[in-house]
């Protein structure tokens, strides 16, 4: 093991990107948390529930205990039901990394079924360097924040060394401005243990977690390290076990072909959009407006707001017919509000999270090289002269100045059973990533929505055999006999893309769970036919 800084330098490079450390260093982890009012950017839930929030002071270094602390920003939910009814704690992440929990206690809990609202004090958290836990800031991070941005595909070889350079002076940026000696303590691995602090100080034995997008990644570091901790818990939207521009380069694949899907799409209901009768010819129609708006930006919308709009949209098929009318109005008199996402990218939270993300991606395990970064970026033009690449994240890693040797362990055969759910088509997280995942969670099971094209499943897509299974898991215990497959709504037309998707059965939620809690039945959740999962892919 490498030696790690002096703790005081550490404390000094936090100091300046967080100012949010204690004037004086605990000698020791805080043992309770005191709950009191949260912040304006906590939503309050219908009233009986409430919500409350409190900070737990934890190590910047867990290997050193007694050395600076930081405190992490913590928010809790109580069950609503009965004491008999209560089953302890759920901690919830909602991805990233870089994105913020704090409010997700309150927002993801009022999607939840409400047999496990009332089992589960519902708790979120700001990992460190998020939100309201001694937050980093990258600054200028290599021009990604100007606007318009340079075309963010690289074509030829001056682009490709343009683009390197890019990548250098945002890690340059992020050791500036997190500090070089921070960086190392800014992992996945070291929030894994911020959250068993954040168990330990509720008093509680276990921790029941639900971890979407990257708190899949979160969970299973979470089980590698207290196996013996790990209570009901549930991954979602499933990051396989690779490293983490490994993982960048099979969502570019991903994205290429939900991008076909949406041209499709588009394609099958050209009344409504007017962009083509046929996939090529929406295809032209989106390239038409990527092209002239990288010649010609419009009120600082230029192909890499544009590429980040389109990396958004194909996330969530609710999103798409907002995309085809935003393609539409620029075709028809050259507007890009309708293409503008509703949040600025240059605001605080934003800057917040595209700073916390490339240091925890860098933080997890040795990053690429240089020549890998363009060799993957030919392949990937290979495939598709332009394709998205607004998810290579861990490309600034190649130039990061803490480079770990190890990637961060997950799961492992101690671990209990754990639920993965994951949707067909996902092009955020491809559900390959579940399969290659759940070789390292024995005895575990993945629920699977079948002809869903979108991120995030569980109490998301209001499915209400998935929403079933996973509550029955969560609240009774009941781990399905084998794999589950649930049937999603699909691609009907513009009216699917309500929030709800429509529901897969006629039975309600709660005949689901019953009939969860006594065992499958054929038809509604039964195991699935045994199959081959796909073998780890190649470096891409």
């Amino acid at each position: 093991m490498s030696v790690l800084p002096r703790p005081t330098a550490v404390l000094c490079a936090f100091v300046a990107a967080a100012a949010l450390l204690p004037t004086a260093a605990p000698a020791r982890a805080a043992t309770a948390l005191t709950f009191g009012a949260c912040p304006d950017s906590v939503p309050k839930p219908p009233a009986p529930d409430h919500v409350e929030c409190g900070r737990l002071s934890v190590p910047l270094d867990r290997h050193h205990p007694s050395g600076p602390h930081i405190e992490i920003a913590v928010s809790r939910v109580p069950a609503s039901g009965t004491p008999t009814e209560r089953r302890g704690i759920l901690l919830v992440n909602p991805g990233g990394p870089g994105g913020s929990g704090l409010p997700y206690a309150v927002t993801k809990r009022a999607k939840l079924p409400t047999s496990v609202r009332r089992s589960y004090d519902v708790i979120g958290f700001d990992p460190r360097g998020v939100g309201g836990s001694a937050p980093v800031d990258c600054g200028a991070m290599g021009g990604l924040f100007t606007a318009p941005g340079v075309d963010p595909v690289p074509v030829d070889p001056r682009s490709e060394r343009a683009y390197l350079t890019a990548q250098r002076h945002m890690a340059d940026d992020c050791a500036a401005g997190a500090g070089t000696g921070a960086l190392p303590y800014l992992s996945t691995l070291q929030t894994a243990y911020d959250m068993d602090a954040i168990r330990a100080a509720l008093g509680e034995p276990r921790t029941g977690f639900l971890g979407v997008s990257y708190g899949s990644y979160l969970g299973a570091a979470y089980a590698a390290q207290f196996p013996h901790r790990v209570g009901r818990m549930v991954l979602d939207s499933v990051v396989g076990p690779w490293d983490w521009h490994d993982f960048d380069m099979i969502q570019s694949r991903a994205l290429l072909r939900a991008r076909d899907t949406f041209f499709g799409w588009a394609a099958a209901h050209p009344d409504r959009f007017g962009l083509g009768a046929d996939m090529a010819a929406v295809r032209r129609s989106y390239l038409h407006v990527r092209k002239a708006l990288a010649a010609r930006p419009v009120n600082g919308f230029g192909p890499a707001e544009f590429d980040r709009a389109v990396y958004r949209a194909l996330g969530r098929t609710e999103r798409w017919a907002s995309l085809a009318d935003g393609l539409r109005a620029y075709l028809t008199d050259t507007t890009v509000d309708g293409l503008r996402p509703p949040s600025a990218f240059d605001g605080p939270e934003s800057r917040n999270y595209e700073a916390a993300n490339r240091i925890v991606k860098c933080a997890d395990g040795p990053g690429p090289t240089p020549r890998e970064i363009v060799t993957d970026i030919r392949r990937i033009r290979r495939l598709d002269p332009q394709p998205v690449l607004t998810g290579l994240e861990a490309t600034t890693c190649a130039y990061w100045q803490h480079r770990p040797h190890h990637r961060t362990p997950l799961g492992g055969p101690a671990t209990p059973p754990v639920l993965l759910v994951a949707s067909a088509h996902d092009p955020v997280t491809p559900i390959r990533g579940a399969h290659e995942l759940r070789k390292l969670l024995p005895g575990s099971r993945l629920v699977t929505l079948e002809n869903d094209y979108s991120h995030g499943v569980f109490a998301s897509r209001r499915n209400t055999c998935v929403d079933g299974a996973v509550a029955a898991y969560l609240v009774d215990g009941v781990v399905p006999a084998g794999d589950v497959r649930c049937g999603g709504a699909g691609l009907s037309g513009p009216q699917f893309l309500s929030p709800s998707g429509g529901p897969p059965c006629s039975k309600s939620l709660g005949e689901i769970e019953d009939e969860a809690r006594s065992g499958p039945k054929a038809g509604v959740w039964g195991p699935q036919a045994p199959s081959e999962a796909p073998a780890r892919p190649p470096v891409p």
